[in-house]
């Protein structure tokens, strides 16, 4: 039996995407996808890496603090270094670097300085691939944070707020909204595809408790009759994942529910208050759009720059963004690595899931690019240079990790965002300030 890419299990207003089956032959084979994963105020640079002079190097046997959760995968990903964004420097506009290191991060342009509506700063790279792979998907990208914004007015020195609220911009003066809430992302993902325009059957729909894959069990059961043993084991594997999904989500939205209720609005009642669940529920949807061909871009904050929060889950109770600017106190540093190391490990767990998740012919860590990476390298001095970059995943073929590829100081960030949509079939003669295509991402 050959089955089509686009075959959906259909049933009362629901839709599910498939992932990619041995029945589908040489149709099946996997598209190359792309992501971008953000980090705010700066990394602890000397717990990084241990920088070399330009050249390419065998990654050292040990990893530094920061990094070294990514040794089981380090076969699995690239370090980058000298790579710059002179765009969130000042250039004569005075502070707000922290404004201008989450504008300019994928747009690799210098933002206005403006808290009004004049923004101004350039089309961002992953939506220079969404628009030039328009119509191949659903969804022709995904945004995604971990932390909601402060809606309107300056923050950062003057910046407004749109510029520190997300990191893609899908015109240079109009920013793509970061989506937080796990429930609404995977509704987008996985909910009704004729939405309803009546307000209150939306919310008579939303009320309701049954899973959506209890309304396709019988078409699951038919398609399952007809795929041999390894597609079947797929195919329960890729239910069972959804499931797990919508059932933590559950979890979230009940331990809410029953809280007490503080002298405050409630929350979102699907945003975990602990960012290690927060971050693996989108990493986990992230997966299933992947895996599905919902989408093939997409980007994920962390967290949002000059964030005031705090990391109560690994015992530290003061602001991230405050204890950067430590001025060499021993213990604000140490709890500013402590935070770097907590955030690192999401990034392990999206390799470790992008690993494990069949794709194709292989996995679908074979089949993206994914970076991981800040917009300024010293928090404390507002430092745009050398940034810190890991590349993660093989590009479909094109991209050979497993070793440090230091460039030159001052080389374009710029440049390799233009090498990744070459490898996506998106070739870009400019992005921002880059000058080529950034070179010794492989062999080829």
């Amino acid at each position: 039996m050959r089955i089509n890419r686009r075959d959906v299990l259909r049933g009362l207003g629901t839709a599910l995407g498939l992932p990619l089956f041995e029945a589908m032959g040489a149709a099946a084979k996997a598209p190359c996808r792309m992501a971008f994963l953000y980090v705010p105020n700066g990394i602890m640079m000397d717990q990084w890496l241990v920088d070399q002079k330009p050249g390419v190097h065998a990654l050292p046997a040990e990893l530094p603090s920061i990094t070294r959760a990514l040794g089981a995968y380090r076969e699995d990903v690239s370090f980058i270094g000298g790579l710059t964004q002179n765009g969130g420097r000042a250039l004569g506009d005075g502070p707000g670097d922290h404004g201008r290191a989450g504008a300019n991060y994928l747009t690799c342009m210098h933002p206005k300085k403006t808290n009004g509506r004049d923004l101004q700063v350039g089309v961002s790279v992953d939506q220079v691939a969404a628009q030039r792979l328009a119509g191949k998907t659903r969804l022709a990208s995904l945004e995604l944070s971990c932390e909601d914004g402060v809606q309107g007015g300056s923050c950062d020195n003057g910046y407004s707020c749109a510029y520190s609220n997300t990191i893609s911009w899908r015109t240079p003066n109009t920013p793509n909204p970061a989506e937080i809430r796990p429930r609404a992302l995977f509704e987008r993902l996985f909910g009704a595809a004729d939405e309803d325009a009546d307000p209150a059957r939306r919310v008579r729909r939303a009320s309701y408790e049954r899973s959506i894959l209890d309304v396709v069990t019988g078409d699951a059961r038919k398609l399952a009759s007809t795929l041999g043993g390894a597609d079947k084991r797929k195919l329960d594997e890729y239910l069972y994942s959804i499931r797990d999904v919508e059932l933590r989500i559950q979890a979230a939205e009940k331990n809410r529910a029953t809280a007490p209720r503080p002298n405050m609005a409630a929350p979102d009642a699907s945003v975990p208050a602990d960012l290690a669940e927060h971050a693996r529920l989108m990493i986990d949807l992230l997966t299933l759009a992947f895996q599905t061909d919902a989408t093939r871009v997409a980007s994920l904050m962390l967290s949002l720059e000059q964030s005031p929060r705090a990391y109560p889950e690994i015992g530290i109770p003061e602001a991230h963004h405050g204890l950067t600017h430590h001025q060499g106190d021993a213990d604000k540093i140490a709890k500013v690595i402590q935070i770097n190391q907590y955030h690192m490990k999401q990034f392990v767990y999206l390799v470790d899931k992008f690993k494990k998740t069949p794709d194709g012919d292989g996995t679908l860590l074979d089949h993206v690019m994914v970076t991981y990476g800040s917009g300024l390298s010293d928090g404390n001095a507002h430092d745009h240079a050398n940034l810190p970059m890991v590349l993660a995943g093989r590009g479909c073929g094109t991209v050979r990790p497993g070793r440090y590829v230091r460039h030159a100081n001052e080389t374009p960030m710029a440049n390799l965002f233009m090498a990744m949509l070459d490898r996506m079939g998106v070739p870009a003669e400019t992005l921002g300030d880059g000058t080529g295509k950034l070179g010794y991402l492989s062999d080829l």
